[in-house]
């Protein structure tokens, strides 16, 4: 990443602590097929900001380390986020951005529930974290985007 300074390097920090913070607030109840997680809200970031990506994976990694399905939700939840993000940050509107947390969570959160010795069926969970994830994503994410759309000067504005 080009110009990666310290503002930036804050932002990927400040957005890996909230993602963590927010998630273990909810305890038990951010984990599993019904999440409140409204940490999601910030998968929109990648959209304004390149450097939040790295931010939501580490931030998605402390998260699920208190999670029930250990480490397999460690790393494959993780990585499901780092792809998400990545591909958020390449749908360039907020209207395809918010696609990538949402479908990929819901296709693949499932087989880590499966993992960890859930025996609910595939599409029921499918079904649940689709709901949740759009509920975090659409109601929290999109107005997180728009007020944050002000932010992207300052961050962005190098002193010569």
């Amino acid at each position: 990443m080009k110009n990666f300074n310290l503002r930036r390097l804050t932002l990927a920090g400040a957005v890996a602590g909230l993602y963590a913070a927010l998630t273990w607030a909810f305890g038990g109840l951010a984990y599993g097929p019904v999440q409140i997680r409204p940490a999601e809200a910030l998968t929109v970031l990648p959209l304004l900001f390149i450097e939040t990506i790295p931010g939501l994976f580490v931030g998605c990694m402390l998260a699920n380390i208190i999670s029930l399905y250990g480490v397999y939700d460690i790393i494959l939840g993780s990585l499901i986020t780092l792809i998400a993000a990545i591909l958020t940050k390449l749908s360039k509107k907020i209207y395809f951005g918010i696609l990538p947390p949402i479908i990929l969570n819901a296709a693949f959160l499932p087989f880590i529930f499966m993992l960890g010795g859930d025996e609910i069926l595939y599409w029921v969970n499918f079904a649940t974290i689709f709901a949740t994830q759009s509920i975090w994503v659409v109601a929290l994410g999109i107005p997180l985007y728009y007020s944050s759309k002000r932010l992207k000067p300052l961050l962005y504005k190098d002193k010569k």
